[in-house]
């Protein structure tokens, strides 16, 4: 029996890639086609998790219930308590005069 031309094998690999709708690498560069071709987790796993509602999403709900949302409130109260101790952010300026930037000397 007669050995099959090595450019018959090619384009016999070429049209069989052409029928099954895969990629043709007769160098067997890696491409990532396998990773291309798996189906996308992101959907699977959006289903998996079910949606989070925060306290300010239940207030915004119709039906009149509202509750305290009390890590917002022990922000606030945080933030005060650092103002009072001159320890918060500092107060924004008014105009490009008031601003520590304008201010520095050049």
């Amino acid at each position: 029996m007669a050995a099959v031309a090595p450019s018959r094998l090619a384009a016999l690999t070429k049209l069989r890639c052409e029928i099954f709708q895969t990629a043709y690498n007769p160098t067997s560069v890696r491409t990532g086609a396998k990773y291309l071709r798996a189906r996308l987790r992101g959907p699977s796993m959006i289903r998996y998790y079910p949606d989070t509602l925060t306290v300010a999403e239940f207030n915004r709900m119709p039906g009149g219930f509202k509750i305290q949302n009390w890590e917002e409130y022990q922000r606030l109260a945080d933030v005060e308590e650092k103002k009072r101790r001159g320890k918060g952010a500092p107060k924004k300026a008014k105009s490009a005069a008031d601003s520590r930037r304008m201010s520095r000397k050049r």
